[in-house]
């Protein structure tokens, strides 16, 4: 996998190509058709990409190129990958709230 160099907050299209590996005109496709993509614009309306734009790039690059998926199943497979996410986040936030209102009770003094 590509090396995301860490010195740097924001890069420009041409910079993004290069650590991808794609050619500029592929990303400004895939922007097109993936709506996760979505780099600011400098004043001089240049693409800047942060570093988890240049993530998903990498992830579609994956299954795109290695996996071998269409635009469509790549899609598809990234709303899976995100629903997942906030699926296990949920479940880690109610086991937090179960463990604080657990810990409250333990640490709160008795009523008389």
């Amino acid at each position: 996998m590509a090396e995301i160099p860490t010195d740097k907050r924001y890069f420009r299209i041409g910079e993004a190509s290069r650590i991808v590996g794609v050619r500029p005109y592929v990303l400004r496709y895939w922007e097109t058709e993936f709506p996760q993509i979505r780099p600011k614009r400098a004043d001089s309306r240049q693409r800047t990409y942060e570093r988890k734009d240049l993530e998903l790039i990498l992830e579609i690059k994956r299954l795109l190129y290695e996996e071998k998926m269409t635009i469509e199943g790549a899609r598809k497979k990234l709303k899976e990958q995100r629903k997942r996410r906030t699926s296990d986040v949920n479940k880690l936030l109610n086991e937090i709230k179960l463990e604080l209102k657990y810990l409250l009770k333990v640490l709160s003094p008795p009523l008389s």
